[in-house]
């Protein structure tokens, strides 16, 4: 039986087996990755390998839940409870079909390491009354239980791996920069590790660097806005826009372009760090009355804010990291690498020398990188080692990240 009876069994091995779920602020479904793991004689990472990839959608109905649960105005207690166990049920159908598809048995896998499903994420402090005064809390809410996920699949958990940050006083986002750079630092080359899911968010390597001088943050809304648009102009139709093809029949808007670029977040200095409070459906819906009231069409209108979401990226590069860091290379992964008009609009306003590249060009599909980040931080949340970036998050210190269900 490959299951760890403690961690002292799980650390004296060199080879690990484990599974990683993402389920990210863009509610499209379930990401999962089987994940090799091999450690040198000190305990320290030599080799990561995908071993399998599975990706579960949610329903129509499981994703109106969650994004209600995301707003002010149709959030509910009971349903948000319910969902905190809900989701865990979509979990473990998800692991069970990744051991069916790989070929293997549930004790073969050390452990199931889950990101869990953001619903609020406050990035600055909020005044809470404390037991001598008020006082101020970071918060960010991630739901799926990890029991039941546990009961179910008969495999040690992993999960809530913001907590921690946040308690060390970090934003507790983003997490994937550690894995970013266990996975893809290179001693000659700066690279940009762009993710682009609902939120879109870079890690900077700078070339030959330590984990130390590791940046990263969000650089604004990735998919979210796009997909939330479509939904709403196909009446439920359409949930994403494929290959950009709609954005690509439109024309960008530049009077809107400018005033969404007003946004002040766009300007704060990182670290920083966003979500669905901020550019969910009702920032949405705000986006398609301005583009009734300015005349502009359906397919003017997605070209607009894919054009936004290729903007503020680019404008990021140029505000928080060309200055500081050469860069030869950004590789994209997420959904929004499926995006080619996005690509394309991204690349029209990088400097010609820096490469746009995806995952998939090195050999992991670009849906599958945050699943597998998810397993590497479980992986050290199991060896009992740190994996928290404080140069990005802004934490006081590195710490090990999420909590253990056997």
């Amino acid at each position: 039986m490959n299951q760890p009876a403690s961690l002292l069994d799980y650390r004296d091995k060199q080879d690990h087996m484990l599974i990683g779920l993402m389920s990210g602020t863009s509610l499209d479904g379930i990401d999962a990755a089987l994940v090799a793991i091999r450690t040198d004689e000190s305990g320290e990472i030599e080799q990561v390998s995908l071993k399998e990839f599975t990706y579960l959608p949610y329903s129509d109905e499981v994703r109106e839940w969650v994004m209600n649960l995301c707003s002010l105005q149709t959030a509910r207690l009971d349903l948000l409870t319910t969902a905190h166990y809900g989701l865990s049920e979509w979990y473990a159908y998800s692991v069970q079909s990744l051991i069916e598809k790989a070929g293997i048995t549930a004790a073969e896998v050390d452990a199931v390491c889950t990101h869990g499903q953001t619903v609020w994420h406050i990035a600055g402090r909020t005044p809470f009354p404390g037991p001598s005064g008020m006082t101020e809390v970071r918060a960010s809410l991630q739901i799926g239980d990890l029991s039941l996920l546990a009961e179910r699949t008969g495999i040690p958990v992993v999960g809530n791996f913001r907590a921690r940050d946040l308690a060390a006083d970090g934003e507790g986002a983003p997490l994937v920069p550690y894995a970013d750079y266990i996975l893809f630092r290179d001693p000659a080359k700066g690279r940009l590790l762009q993710n682009i899911g609902g939120i879109a968010n870079v890690t900077i390597l700078p070339a030959g660097e330590g984990i130390e001088k590791v940046v990263a943050f969000d650089t604004g809304p990735g998919n979210m806005i796009i997909d939330q648009i479509i939904h709403v102009i196909t009446n439920g139709k359409m949930r994403y826009d494929e290959g950009g093809l709609m954005a690509s029949t439109g024309s960008v808007s530049e009077e809107m372009l400018t005033k969404l670029l007003q946004d002040p977040y766009y300007q704060l200095q990182p670290p920083k760090s966003t979500g669905r409070e901020v550019y969910g459906k009702a920032f949405a819906q705000e986006l398609i009355s301005m583009a009734h009231f300015m005349g502009l069409s359906h397919e003017d209108l997605l070209a607009t804010v894919t054009s936004l979401t290729a903007t503020t990226i680019a404008q990021a590069y140029k505000q928080h990291v060309l200055p500081k860091t050469p860069i030869k290379e950004v590789i994209v992964s997420g959904g929004g690498a499926h995006n080619q008009t996005l690509l394309r609009m991204l690349r029209a306003q990088l400097p010609e020398e820096m490469a746009v590249m995806t995952t998939q060009q090195f050999g992991m599909p670009d849906d599958a990188k945050e699943a597998v980040a998810f397993a590497i931080l479980g992986h050290e949340t199991l060896m009992g080692r740190p994996s928290n970036v404080p140069s990005v998050t802004g934490a006081k210190r590195a710490v090990p990240l999420g909590n253990i269900c056997f």
